[in-house]
């Protein structure tokens, strides 16, 4: 039932690991950058650090080289949206090579078993970098710190192996099998409406003429990551429920008026507390990915608090109702009239 899976908290064996690897992953080089001064920066720095939360909490070879390839997707992501910044018209499009990047981070998900699944990430990457205004040396600079925000994502998971064998600490049993593999036709389906949907919530965001249509194009994206129809619209509802509440959360603490310092701070707890909850209940990570992504941009960029959080919310409203309608339209009404739903 839908309702149960609103509520359901699953087991996230490991899920500590997770989180204190993607809290240093992210607060390292914003303290960094913070230190040198250059905080504007730190947007990028924080796509690099997502390669941390691939490959789940268990120790393995391939853990960090399914992190080193997504490291170097999202550094390639990066650096083409801040290319594409160059433009006086990088507001419309941003919006086809979001598209084209959530179309192909879809297929390599699909084909590689990628964990967390679905190309969130590498959409939120290019079309924030293909939103900020952007110069060569800006271009530069963000590679740069992507890059090495990525290295240090990887390094800290092989880190984490190397102790594990330096305390000869058994090995992590293997993990338990994912859902099926979707068939050829249902992963072309896959890629294609998550190619749309990031059209339709982007142009839908720009042409209104709201601040950040690129949180309306990632949460496009955000429910079709999951295989079942349920699933898909459960997430959708849990995105928007879990995303109200992190606001409230969010503007407590922007009221608060930290300083850098203890901002980078707060970032970490707030990354961890996400890593912790989000296999168990992705409603609940939402309530701390809400207030984490708004913490964020006022330390790179500060703006208005109350537009920000109108732009969060109306933008997330856009997004999970074209991409949960997309879910609907799509679905696989073979399998949902006699088993589970794939995609």
């Amino acid at each position: 039932m839908l309702a149960r899976e609103l509520v359901r908290i699953s087991p996230a064996p490991h899920a500590h690991r997770v989180a204190v690897r993607a809290a240093l992953a992210v607060s390292l080089p914003m303290a960094v950058l913070a230190a040198l001064g250059r905080s504007d920066l730190a947007v990028y720095a924080t796509f690099g650090a997502f390669a941390a939360v691939y490959g789940g909490g268990r120790r393995s070879s391939a853990r960090w080289r399914l992190q080193a390839t997504v490291g170097g997707i999202l550094a390639a992501a990066v650096i083409t949206g801040a290319l594409l910044a160059l433009s006086p018209y990088r507001g419309w499009l941003g919006i086809p090579l979001t598209a084209g990047w959530a179309a192909l981070g879809a297929a390599l998900s699909d084909r590689n078993r990628w964990r967390p699944p679905g190309p969130m990430f590498p959409v939120f990457a290019v079309a924030t970098a293909s939103a900020i205004p952007s110069t060569p040396a800006t271009i530069l600079a963000a590679a740069v710190v992507v890059i090495a925000a990525a290295a240090l994502a990887v390094g800290l998971g092989l880190a984490e192996i190397a102790w594990t064998r330096l305390l000869n600490r058994p090995a992590d049993p293997p993990a338990a099998p994912g859902p099926p593999m979707p068939s050829a036709a249902r992963q072309r389906l896959h890629l294609i409406r998550c190619a749309v949907v990031v059209l339709v919530a982007g142009s839908i965001a720009t042409g209104v003429g709201i601040g950040h249509p690129y949180w309306a194009m990632v949460a496009a994206v955000a429910p079709l990551a999951v295989f079942s129809l349920r699933g898909q619209v459960a997430r959708g509802i849990l995105r928007v429920a879990g995303t109200t509440i992190g606001l409230f959360l969010a503007a407590a603490l922007l009221a608060l008026g930290l300083p850098v310092w203890s901002n980078l701070l707060l970032i970490a707890g707030l990354q961890a507390a996400a890593e912790l909850l989000v296999v168990r209940n992705y409603g609940l990570a939402l309530v701390f990915i809400t207030p984490l992504a708004l913490v964020s941009v006022q330390l790179a960029s500060p703006q208005p608090v109350r537009s920000l959080i109108t732009d969060r919310f109306v933008e997330t409203l856009i997004g999970v109702t074209v991409g949960v309608l997309a879910a609907i339209v799509t679905r696989n009404r073979e399998t949902s009239r006699s088993g589970p739903a794939a995609r």
